[in-house]
């Protein structure tokens, strides 16, 4: 399993209507039916309206650049302009 996870560093007021966008633009559901993707959620910070985690898992890192190529990441990439001004992606295993 390949795991990955990615903080979102949102515009002010933005956080919310991000993760909307991406659930009514169909691209969550999109990327959940991905071949191999086991996981892709999101998470709020309860201390930081600022904060946003996305947690990824993959039957392999092939899978997940894969991923990376599809049509609807770009209109994902779209998306965060205006609401995302920094991103940082890591990986992680689970004990």
């Amino acid at each position: 399993m390949y795991n990955i996870y990615v903080t979102f560093e949102c515009v002010p007021g933005k956080r919310e209507e991000f993760v909307e966008l991406v659930k009514s633009e169909g691209i969550l559901d999109a990327i959940r039916a991905e071949n191999g993707n086991h996981r892709y959620e999101y998470f709020f910070s309860a201390e930081d309206e600022t904060k946003l985690l996305l947690v990824e898992a993959w039957e392999n890192k092939a899978h997940q650049q894969v991923h990376m190529t599809q049509p609807h990441m770009a209109k994902l990439k779209e998306l965060k302009e205006g609401r995302i001004t920094n991103t940082v992606i890591g990986e992680f295993a689970f004990v």
